[in-house]
């Protein structure tokens, strides 16, 4: 398994990242998948079999109890092992219960040590942006952490790109831990990323933490023009985060049909390319890929290992282009002065 550098840390991470969203299967969570301790630590042994080594997880996933199942599942080899785990979102009915404040940071970290049954985090990373909180109160208290021993390396996750350089300008300003990974969506039907957000990582050396490279499962090369929706996908439950957003029809089957040429090619599988092409992506360290059963995950780590041609990359690159928001598009069109990240 190829490891590369956290962003500008001296950290080094495995190429691909296992997602622990499927484990546990509770409320919001079910449509991802239900996996159980003893599955867990299957798919935990496949991983570490084949040199992934790093498992992502979250306070908020199945309520704590993903974060349990991980905690389980790696007992007696802790050291053998990349914890990455995320906090912000809604873990209870108070009114603290919710953000980046010191009071909630404090609480959900010691919260996520006890579940995962381990004395420190290695990447600990921020769910989403709480504007509510100062941001000087977010840094200081992950800066603390830090110092305790209890948080190797800090992170974020779902920021925007003022919200990112604001908090990088305010850790070199006061000289706190910064950011060195931002865990974002990006995939070959989801490339808002690279719009502001990969140039912005180039600059500032923080690295990508891709999440989703499949399209929430519509890259798994079972959905096809004319075809009802596997009856396992996660596209069946609407009502939860699975889905994910919208994409017109013609556009993905566009980009399915480029990633079936690609894989006929390479004797690959179109969701080993779909992983490979972001992969292949700069300021990507690692994709976290998910797996409800060993198959899945045995068929995702085929994704690493090979290359993509560049005439291979340059039609998945062309079949999956969209016009981007402004003011992206306007700065595109003056390269001279704003040459592309990709």
């Amino acid at each position: 398994m190829q490891h590369r550098q956290l962003g500008a840390s001296g950290f080094k991470v495995p190429v691909l990242c296992l997602g622990t969203g499927t484990f546990g299967g509770e409320g919001a969570f079910r449509g991802f998948g239900e996996t159980d301790e003893a599955g867990a630590t299957r798919l935990v042994d496949i991983g570490l079999d084949a040199g992934l080594t790093m498992f992502d997880s979250a306070d908020a996933y199945s309520a704590g109890r993903a974060e349990e199942i991980l905690g389980h599942a790696i007992r007696g080899r802790r050291d053998r092992v990349i914890i990455s785990t995320k906090s912000a979102f809604r873990v209870g009915p108070g009114p603290n219960d919710v953000g980046s404040s010191r009071y909630h940071l404090t609480r959900t970290v010691e919260g996520s040590l006890r579940r995962l049954g381990t004395d420190y985090i290695d990447l600990y990373q921020l769910h989403a942006f709480d504007r509510t909180t100062p941001v000087e109160e977010t840094l200081g208290t992950l800066d603390d952490l830090v110092h305790a021993g209890k948080i190797r390396y800090i992170g974020c996750s779902n920021f925007s790109g003022w919200h990112l350089m604001k908090s990088l300008a305010i850790s070199e300003k006061s000289g706190l831990a910064r950011y060195v990974a931002h865990q974002a969506y990006y995939s070959l039907i989801g490339r808002d990323y690279e719009w502001e957000l990969m140039p912005l990582g180039i600059d500032q050396g923080v690295g990508c933490v891709a999440w989703s490279p499949l399209g929430f499962a519509r890259l798994t090369g079972k959905i096809r023009r004319g075809q009802p929706l596997p009856q396992t996908s996660r596209l069946h439950h609407a009502d939860t985060l699975a889905g994910g957003p919208t994409v017109p029809d013609e556009y993905l089957f566009r980009v399915v049909d480029a990633l079936d040429t690609v894989a006929a090619e390479t004797g690959k599988t179109v969701p080993q390319v779909a992983i490979n092409w972001v992969l292949s992506r700069p300021t990507v360290a690692t994709a976290i890929i998910g797996a409800r059963t060993e198959d899945q995950l045995r068929q995702n780590l085929g994704a690493v290992g090979w290359e993509l041609t560049a005439d291979q990359a340059a039609r998945l690159d062309a079949a999956s282009a969209l016009t981007p928001s402004y003011p992206t598009w306007h700065q595109r069109l003056y390269i001279e002065r704003n040459p592309p990240a990709v």
